[in-house]
């Protein structure tokens, strides 16, 4: 039987109603993915990109979808990490209730390879963004959650970093890069070290460890006919790159209010690699 017209509509409030939440790296990619779905869920977001054309770009597609702003940040600068911490605070009103880093690289272009091959400055280079920006944001983010009340749900705050299934799930012949495998284990690393400490404190810290995904960074490998080939066997639940969205629901996932008894948590978020052999183009006959 049809409802009467004037039947209100039961609406259901969002899964981060109220929340205010900083996104480093969320200007594209996975980030602005994070941002977009943070929002539908009626979060506050500020997110940070390297430039301040990056952060325009970013707010003209977040702007329409809920109160979000946009700030330039190194990362990996400890002055500049405090300063967007700042600004971030300001635009959300004091209280910080998650905080999400997507930032990093691919360090290829500076050196980074297989280990006989890997330069000092390629380590360099991806241990200073990728393993020193997680280490700079997430000090600045529990130094702040340390001195705010818990909310509703008994909680201070909730950490989520961004790793990757090349941190303890190698594949050498298409991902051999030494210096980007050590920066994501030390991320995983952290982010359990710092859920160990702080969650007598009510604070979370959770990782997700995505495998091959469709993004700005990964164009090369998700054009490369042998890898596209290789994950047909290596990422079966697809046969294909995953995409940002697939990763922005498990980050909502590990940061929501509803998740408050899980901390300390490496999800992968990868079709099956870490599950599957992977079979390469050039063993077949």
């Amino acid at each position: 039987m049809a409802l009467p017209s004037e039947t209100p509509a039961v609406t259901r409030p969002g899964r981060l109603d109220g929340r205010s939440c900083l996104i480093v790296g969320g200007t594209g990619g996975i980030g602005l993915a994070t941002a977009s779905r943070f929002l539908a869920e009626g979060a506050r977001v500020v997110v940070s990109g390297r430039s301040s054309q990056e952060a325009d770009a970013a707010l003209a597609l977040l702007a329409p979808i809920g109160p979000s702003w946009a700030e330039a940040a190194d990362a990996s600068d400890e002055d500049a990490v405090a300063s967007l911490f700042d600004r971030a605070a300001s635009r959300l009103g004091g209280r910080l209730d998650i905080l999400v880093h997507v930032a990093g690289i691919s360090g290829r272009r500076f050196g980074d390879g297989p280990l006989h091959e890997c330069s000092a400055e390629g380590w360099d280079a991806v241990l200073s963004v990728n393993a020193r920006g997680v280490f700079l944001t997430n000090r600045a983010a529990v130094r702040r959650m340390l001195a705010q009340e818990p909310d509703d749900r008994g909680i201070r705050g909730a950490v989520v970093n961004l790793g990757s299934v090349s941190g303890w799930s190698w594949s050498p012949t298409y991902f051999g890069t030494y210096a980007y495998a050590a920066s994501k284990a030390a991320v995983l690393a952290m982010t359990q070290q710092a859920a160990a400490r702080y969650a007598p404190d009510r604070i979370r810290f959770n990782a997700v460890a995505p495998a091959l995904i469709q993004t700005p960074m990964s164009a090369r490998a998700c054009t490369d006919p042998d890898i596209l080939a290789y994950l047909a066997t290596k990422q079966p639940l697809s046969s294909s790159p995953g995409t940002p969205d697939d990763v922005a629901e498990a980050i909502l996932f590990l940061a929501e209010p509803s998740s408050r008894f899980v901390t300390g948590v490496i999800l992968p978020v990868d079709g099956g690699w870490c599950v599957s052999e992977g079979q390469h183009p050039s063993h077949h006959d």
